[in-house]
């Protein structure tokens, strides 16, 4: 996926959790920020990030806060892209073979899947979660506890039971990173629950990007410990 409009600047301050405060060309703007996760190991004072300039003249804010430089590695933190170039990778034939359908926002049970698939003689669900938080190369999920994350999983093992193939993937936003596995010191109940859905047959993928400030694409599979 592409970005239009790319501005480097510097960051200020997360004022809360949707708007920040950065220096663009020697003057303190208000952005959004696309996560609404904590960043905390992120989005610190003097962090170089990049803003899309919107196209809108209505918005209370001009920019979009999508990607910030931590060391030597660029992470994308748009909490809405990991859908998006999900779907281009499994329409170009890297998920499933032979995929015929794809839809969005799909309701099972009581939750509402990311992607609803089909191919032939096949059928499934499954979940995708964006992936930030990095420690020397190591990726975790989640940075935060997410009780509707767990409820995800269980509806996963729910689907399966029901006979539909079922996956949570993991896009790792961002490229050379060790292995992946679930952030268990944060919210352990997410930990047990994937490691229940793996026990059930639930697929669990993980695959990092490559990244630049104007663009994100699902690159290779990253190893998952469980």
């Amino acid at each position: 996926m592409q970005y239009q409009k790319i501005h480097p600047a510097l960051f200020c301050a997360r004022l809360n959790r949707f708007v920040a405060r950065v220096e663009l060309e020697g003057r303190e703007v208000l952005c959004h920020v696309k996560n609404t996760g904590r960043c905390r190991e992120l989005l610190l004072p003097g962090a170089r990030v990049y803003l899309e300039e919107s196209g809108n003249p209505n918005r209370k804010t001009q920019y979009d806060l999508v990607a910030v430089e931590k060391g030597e590695r660029l992470i994308n933190m748009d909490a809405q892209a990991p859908n998006q170039v999900f779907a281009q990778w499994a329409r170009a034939g890297h998920f499933v073979p032979e995929l015929t359908l794809l839809r969005p926002e799909t309701k099972f049970g009581t939750s509402r899947f990311d992607f609803y698939w089909e191919a032939p003689g096949r059928r499934g669900f499954v979940e995708v979660k964006g992936v930030t938080l990095e420690e020397d190369g190591i990726v975790r999920f989640p940075d935060a506890p997410t009780l509707r994350g767990v409820k995800h999983l269980e509806e996963l093992m729910a689907a399966k039971k029901a006979g539909y193939e079922a996956a949570v993937c993991f896009v790792v936003q961002m490229d050379r990173v060790r292995w992946f596995e679930p952030n268990d010191v944060t919210h352990p109940e997410f930990g047990q629950a994937l490691r229940r859905c793996a026990g059930a047959g639930v697929e669990v993928l993980a695959v990092d990007c490559a990244v630049t400030p104007a663009s994100l694409n699902m690159r290779k599979a990253v190893e998952v410990r469980l």
